[in-house]
């Protein structure tokens, strides 16, 4: 999935590209389930265009889950047949086969749906550094802004599990 224009929707297009090679530290992935975070639906409409400029053609999506299925020369961690869950900083997790960097990979929980597994990796690493930073402990209270959104509902459930009662 890719744009050449900044635009609502109507600009995505399917398009075919050559499948990626990984280098050294990178893990090729086979996509299964791709999440969409609401800044990068801003950054297609070019809202940040001062800030983060989109290089066109550019493609979308950062989250992502699915299957290894080649691995760069000094990957570690992984190998291929593994299901994984991650993060791009390449605009391109809305593809067949992404490039990953191993270490925004982790493995895929057992009994975790794809679906949620493809959408969890930025909010949940940014709800999980939120809460790591202000150390919840067993008598405090902790107020989440936003609580009901993708960060926020995690936050509220990593911060319980921190400061258990």
């Amino acid at each position: 999935m890719r744009f050449h224009e900044y635009g609502g929707i109507e600009v995505l297009r399917v398009e075919e590209v050559p499948r990626p090679v990984p280098g050294p530290a990178q893990v090729l992935v086979e996509v299964r389930a791709a999440g969409i975070q609401p800044g990068e639906a801003h950054i297609r409409e070019g809202a940040p265009h001062a800030r983060r400029p989109a290089t066109f053609p550019s493609g979308q999506g950062s989250d992502l889950a699915g299957v290894v299925v080649e691995c760069g020369p000094h990957v570690r961690g992984f190998r291929v047949g593994d299901e994984v869950l991650g993060f791009t900083h390449r605009r391109a997790g809305h593809a067949q086969y992404v490039l990953v960097d191993d270490v925004h990979l982790v493995s895929h929980p057992a009994g975790l749906p794809r679906e949620v597994a493809g959408a969890l990796y930025v909010a949940g690493t940014t709800a999980c550094a939120g809460v790591f930073a202000v150390d919840p402990g067993p008598e405090d209270t902790v107020v989440v802004s936003g609580a009901a959104g993708g960060v926020g509902s995690l936050a509220v459930q990593l911060a319980r599990c921190a400061a258990p009662r």
